[in-house]
């Protein structure tokens, strides 16, 4: 299944993520579902300003399978 979603996330928003403080992420797609995903699969879209654009989420079962910034 795939999940297209929207992210404005800052750089220090972020942070208690990335330290592995919080380790799941809520995101709404944009058909209005709520998905949750583990944290540390965003880590490679941070930059210095944080995590911006959109996403497609790809799951089969359940389980993660990818996470890719479609802008």
């Amino acid at each position: 299944m795939k999940y297209y979603f929207s992210l404005n996330i800052s750089a220090n928003e972020f942070l208690p993520y990335y330290r592995g403080e919080i380790l799941s992420i809520v995101v709404t797609t944009n058909l209005g579902t709520r998905v949750k995903f583990p944290a540390m699969h965003l880590r490679k879209h941070l930059t210095n300003g944080g995590i911006y654009g959109h996403f497609c989420l790809e799951t089969q079962n359940n389980k993660f399978l990818s996470l890719i910034k479609i802008d």
